[in-house]
């Protein structure tokens, strides 16, 4: 298996400790496994913890970010992974590691540039997902999906799978906040790229803060959607 875990941290102080314990012990099912966490100008320590942990674990690298924002994280984790696929996980393990594996057979097994998670689906199960943020969250990703016509309707979701080939190709990012979880998969279906939807599980985090801000980001993703939805019309005239 080769495999680069791409993780950007801010400020996650009380509960980097707790997700390194877990990475490290679900890191033996991968024989080949990078887990590389991006530090976005954490002030909290957060950095220290991990480079304290990392001393005894030679898979785990950590890079500082060069321009603040989700988005160079994750460009600068693309550049410094060394492996075939990418996943994008985040720090506070509401995503289930289990469906890491689901994905990796899947994108390998079947050359695809992407696997796409989705929350919501029948098969899926969710833990204590905030009510504002759920309605938020359905309006915004079945607008989405009716815009597009695509049968995806987990836009906004981070956990997702990549051929790293495939990312590098979709750089530069333009997003610079949340809002790159929604120009990833956007940029994957109207370029065409091979992908699959399979259902994934979450929780809520049970330590620490989350930096996910609905007021802030509204704007962030109108915009992302709209260069996305350009991107759509010109390449359609390219035709």
């Amino acid at each position: 298996m080769s495999l680069s875990l791409i993780i950007p941290v801010y400020n996650e102080v009380n509960q980097i400790e707790f997700s390194l314990k877990k990475l490290a012990k679900f890191k033996k099912i991968f024989k080949k496994i990078e887990i590389i966490f991006i530090n976005d100008f954490c002030t909290d320590g957060t950095e220290k913890v991990i480079k304290n942990f990392k001393k005894n674990k030679n898979f785990i690298k950590l890079f500082n970010n060069k321009k603040k924002g989700l988005g160079s994280a994750i460009e600068l984790g693309v550049e410094k992974s060394t492996n075939e696929y990418i996943c994008i996980f985040m720090s506070d393990m509401s995503d289930d590691l289990t469906d890491l594996k689901k994905y990796y057979r899947r994108i390998s097994k079947n050359n695809l540039d992407a696997v796409l998670g989705t929350r919501f689906s029948r098969l899926s199960k969710i833990k204590n997902y905030p009510k504002i943020k759920f309605i938020l969250n359905r309006i915004f990703n079945n607008f989405v999906r009716l815009i597009l016509w695509s049968n995806y309707n987990d836009f906004t979701n981070a956990f997702k799978i990549y051929k790293r080939k495939t990312l590098l190709k979709l750089m530069p990012f333009v997003s610079e906040n949340f809002n790159i979880f929604l120009e990833l998969p956007l940029k994957i279906i109207i370029r065409k790229y091979n992908y699959q939807i399979t259902p994934i599980n979450w929780r809520n985090r049970s330590r620490g803060k989350s930096k996910f801000k609905i007021k802030e980001l509204s704007s962030m993703y109108l915009f992302t959607l709209s260069y996305c939805l350009l991107e759509k019309i010109l390449l359609k005239n390219k035709k």
